[in-house]
């Protein structure tokens, strides 16, 4: 039998921004999908998923997961027919907003690599990885693969061709991720940014510019390890996201509770009008306050690294 991991992640810095060529941070989080393979004497390829989900999500993503793993035999030049059995679990939640499809596709890529002998580097699993998520996402910007595959804190931006460029920080730092419950609409939340930015662009054009310089501030500001300012950011970074509408109720209580309990900063992540926020708790006595005070007003939470 054969294993394979890929990281969950936590985009830090400008979700949304980055779709118009505005610098964004994404980073690996400490939670991860594993996934096994075997071969079989018959039965064809089985996919059988063990990994703790948000209800519905499984059922909901089944006809995607099967094209995803279309896409990552065919990559692989694997017979769509082979008799295999692959097995997801891991301590990944599968949900909206923490890479959660990439880390599945990047796992199965290093399974089958390692169960075939083909002994292929990290270059190439996050080539296949991307391939398996236009199953999940049809043009995904390829920055959820790469932080599953590689790990650490990476510049994402948007381009032809796009830039990654990892971010060296001294070390992991702990953070507190709380569930909204919800699941997201990101195709309309994209949809209507797009629409509020036609109607008002001189507002818009200052928005996206004070969100450019936030994020090179905090690419410095995490290099050199400064991480009350890197909160502070965060923090502005979340109000910048509120103006263009991406925030709502649940997420806006969730980062104010977060900074009440002591976080350096709070802000939602990923697609916005509900899934996850994260917020920084440097040292595990403030990950475990902040934690118990979102758990508190009745949201679920991850405790995990970014960074790692």
């Amino acid at each position: 039998m054969a294993e394979g991991k890929g990281y969950g992640k936590c985009i830090m810095f400008n979700e949304h921004f980055v779709v118009y060529g505005i610098p964004s941070i994404v980073s690996a989080i400490g939670d991860a999908t594993v996934a096994t393979a075997e071969e079989t004497e018959s039965g064809g390829t089985q996919l059988i998923d063990s990994r703790p989900a948000t209800p519905g999500y499984k059922e909901e993503k089944k006809e995607q997961q099967e094209d995803s793993l279309r896409r990552i035999l065919n990559a692989m030049n694997i017979p769509l027919n082979k008799n295999l059995r692959i097995t997801l679990k891991g301590n990944l939640y599968a949900a909206s907003g923490v890479g959660a499809s990439a880390a599945s596709c990047t796992a199965i890529a290093r399974a089958l690599s390692q169960l075939f002998d083909m002994e292929l580097d990290d270059n190439r699993i996050n080539e296949i990885a991307y391939e398996g998520e236009k199953g999940y996402h049809g043009t995904p910007s390829g920055v959820d693969n790469t932080a599953s595959t590689y790990g650490g804190m990476i510049w994402f931006v948007k381009g032809e061709p796009s830039t990654f460029d990892p971010i060296k920080i001294p070390h992991p730092i702990e953070i507190v991720m709380g569930n909204t419950g919800t699941v997201a609409n990101t195709k309309a939340a994209v949809a209507g940014v797009q629409e509020r930015k036609e109607k008002n662009p001189e507002l818009y054009d200052q928005l996206f510019n004070q969100a450019r310089n936030v994020a090179h501030d905090a690419r410095k500001a995490l290099e050199s390890s400064e991480l009350k300012e890197v909160g502070r950011l965060m923090n502005v970074n979340h109000q910048l996201l509120q103006k263009i509408e991406v925030s709502n109720n649940d997420l806006d209580t969730l980062v104010e509770t977060a900074r009440k309990a002591g976080a350096f900063g709070a802000k939602m992540t990923g697609g916005g009008l509900g899934g996850y926020m994260v917020a920084l708790t440097p040292g595990q006595s403030l990950q475990e306050k902040v934690a118990k005070a979102i758990e508190k007003k009745g949201f679920s939470v991850l405790k995990t690294k970014v960074g790692v």
